[in-house]
């Protein structure tokens, strides 16, 4: 019975993330869906997205948290349209609550949506949103075991974001690892290398997630 209730769960959200995406087609908006443990640094990496992509693309935000708003401060700081969402204790955003959202956003004025989700590395991958494409945000710092601990993250993601590699020659991580296990599960990974502190490979992101969009 758990299987089968499980399944319906997942079939339901299914639906809502599908009836989500036709709604972002229609309003010619694309939907980055980014993932990541805690810590990683998805709302850095999103704040440099912003300022790499201004001028080019008019992006809107949506943040989810357990509980707080410092995150949505911090991007709405750069005048950016946001919405935080706080699932009060759910591990993971899911279709149904960026449903309950999609009306806060004048989406028609937007060419990118951003969705950053719950800090975790199993449940979010299991749950479309209606987005586009999902990326991985992996922090140098968490260590190379990481793809082959949580590989759905990583299959299901378009993109993997290797971040503060500014902390490589403090820590034991083996990059050449990391990438090796992340393309033996999803071999059309797009890898990036990238700084949030420093700013270092951000060019580099923002400029093929541009060509995404346009």
């Amino acid at each position: 019975m758990k299987v089968k209730l499980v399944t319906n769960i997942l079939e339901a959200n299914d639906r809502i993330a599908a009836e989500n995406k036709k709604i972002f087609h229609e309003a010619d908006v694309y939907v980055m869906n980014i993932m990541s443990a805690p810590g990683a640094g998805k709302t850095s990496l999103i704040e440099k997205t912003i300022k790499g992509l201004n001028g080019k693309l008019k992006i809107g935000v949506i943040e989810g948290d357990i509980a707080g708003t410092d995150d949505a401060q911090r991007i709405e700081g750069l005048g950016i349209p946001v919405v935080q969402i706080n699932t009060g204790g759910a591990c993971h955003l899911d279709a149904n609550m960026i449903s309950e959202v999609i009306a806060d956003f004048p989406l028609k004025d937007l060419d990118l949506l951003i969705i950053e989700n719950v800090g975790n590395l199993v449940c979010p991958a299991e749950f479309k949103v209606g987005e586009d494409m999902k990326v991985m945000l992996l922090s140098i710092a968490e260590g190379h075991d990481k793809p082959l601990k949580y590989p759905l993250m990583f299959q299901e993601s378009s993109a993997l974001i290797l971040n503060k590699i500014d902390l490589l020659p403090y820590t034991d991580a083996d990059i050449g690892k990391i990438k090796k296990d992340s393309l033996s599960l999803n071999a059309n990974l797009k890898i990036f290398e990238v700084s949030c502190r420093t700013g270092e490979g951000i060019n580099e992101w923002t400029k093929w997630l541009q060509s995404l969009v346009a």
